[in-house]
């Protein structure tokens, strides 16, 4: 009979124990029982040292394998890829889901999500997330393509009497036309239209136990003030969130998760401070900052198609406000990222016509966004985000 090595040499110095040891153990005799509160000499062998050392051999095994199970896991999926206003093909509005954890609660023990444009819920319950679930809510910005799923998650877990969530997003910001951008403003007006129509009292009469301030009552508000170097703005166990400014509108911010599994940059939308060439990028120095020794960017994008040279018509200001998929790959090259996450594509997979303008050529495809990013060098893996691509570190 082949012999089966229980464990092998660790740092301890335990050597590998075999089911069949130097001295073999002989057969037991009928009607013979060998106590284990007592030492059994049988053929010159310590039946009690045999009996210890199995059983050591046996708990370190078990210890071994729980924490082979428990090996930390990252799992990043995009739970929305339209890019801008519009709707195309049933697309949800921007969003990024990051969990962490291990094998055991599958890589999900803490959810964030980052940026919630309409249809966020919809894509969550595709993939077995609850609004409930969610661990925290990250705003890049207050652009309606990245938030209008929010009111519907708050609505969500209000309804099923989920826990308070800690909702982080950049301080009151004045823009250069002179209004606020508020992020707090935005959550703590988010439940008025039920408020107003009644929805909420109706609600309540049904279940008095329901929070009288509605939805809103259910946010816990962090914001924080962007500056040029990254900042922890929340952390939970082995999550940190880090945060940094980037410009895209006032108040625009960029995040970065680190974890024992892997690190994530979401990016939103992003742009380099010049507005317009000549620049040496498009992208965001303060987001390469965030991203250095990152392991993943995930990055809403442009394709160079829609330049104002290609005559789309697309407005020049709106195209140099975003990054392109060539810049964002020398960027992913710079900080030696492994993988960059294409996300908020303009124009969208497969569409003829970008918001109100035609797409010269006609129709982008996965090919099309891949071959502008390798134009950069960028030899790492390149996603070209549709709704639910997801990305697990470290890959089984």
């Amino acid at each position: 009979m082949k012999h089966r090595s229980f464990l092998g040499t660790h740092s301890g110095g335990v050597r590998a124990l075999s089911l069949h040891a130097k001295a073999r153990l002989p057969p037991l005799t009928h009607g013979v029982l060998y106590p284990f509160g007592r030492a059994q000499a049988v053929g010159g062998l310590d039946m009690k040292r045999i009996f210890a050392a199995a059983t050591g051999a046996m708990v370190f095994v078990a210890l071994t394998t729980t924490t082979a199970r428990a090996t930390p896991c990252l799992v990043v999926t995009l739970t929305g890829t339209q890019g801008g206003p519009t709707v195309f093909n049933g697309q949800a509005g921007a969003g990024t889901l990051v969990g962490y954890g291990d094998d055991s609660n599958g890589c999900a023990a803490v959810k964030l999500q980052f940026d919630a444009g309409r249809g966020t819920t919809m894509r969550l319950s595709q993939i077995n997330v609850t609004p409930v679930q969610l661990s925290a809510i990250f705003l890049t910005h207050i652009h309606g393509d990245h938030t209008e799923g929010l009111p519907d998650i708050m609505a969500l877990r209000w309804y099923l009497k989920g826990p308070k969530v800690d909702i982080v997003c950049s301080a009151d910001t004045v823009s250069l036309f002179g209004s606020v951008n508020s992020c707090r403003n935005y959550i703590t007006h988010i439940a008025d239209a039920f408020l107003q129509s009644g929805e909420v009292a109706e609600r309540i009469s049904e279940d008095r136990t329901r929070l009288g301030g509605g939805p809103a009552e259910l946010a816990n508000v962090l914001t924080f003030e962007p500056n040029e170097e990254p900042q922890l703005v929340w952390t939970s166990g082995d999550v940190k969130v880090s945060a940094i400014r980037s410009t895209h509108i006032a108040g625009h911010a960029s995040y970065r998760v680190d974890t024992p599994a892997g690190s994530v940059v979401i990016g939103g939308d992003a742009s380099n401070d010049t507005p317009a060439p000549p620049r040496s990028h498009s992208t965001s120095d303060q987001v390469e900052r965030l991203a250095h020794g990152t392991d993943v960017i995930v990055h809403s994008t442009i394709h160079p198609v829609l330049g104002p040279d290609r005559g789309s018509g697309f407005p020049a200001p709106i195209f140099y406000r975003q990054s392109s998929a060539t810049d964002l790959g020398a960027m992913a090259k710079r900080v030696g990222a492994k993988y960059l996450m294409l996300t908020h594509l303009a124009p969208s997979l497969g569409t003829a016509r970008h918001n109100r303008w035609d797409v010269p050529g006609g129709p982008l495809t996965e090919a099309d966004y891949r071959k502008a990013v390798e134009e950069s060098g960028f030899t790492g893996k390149t996603i070209v985000g549709t709704d639910l691509t997801t990305l697990r570190l470290p890959p089984r």
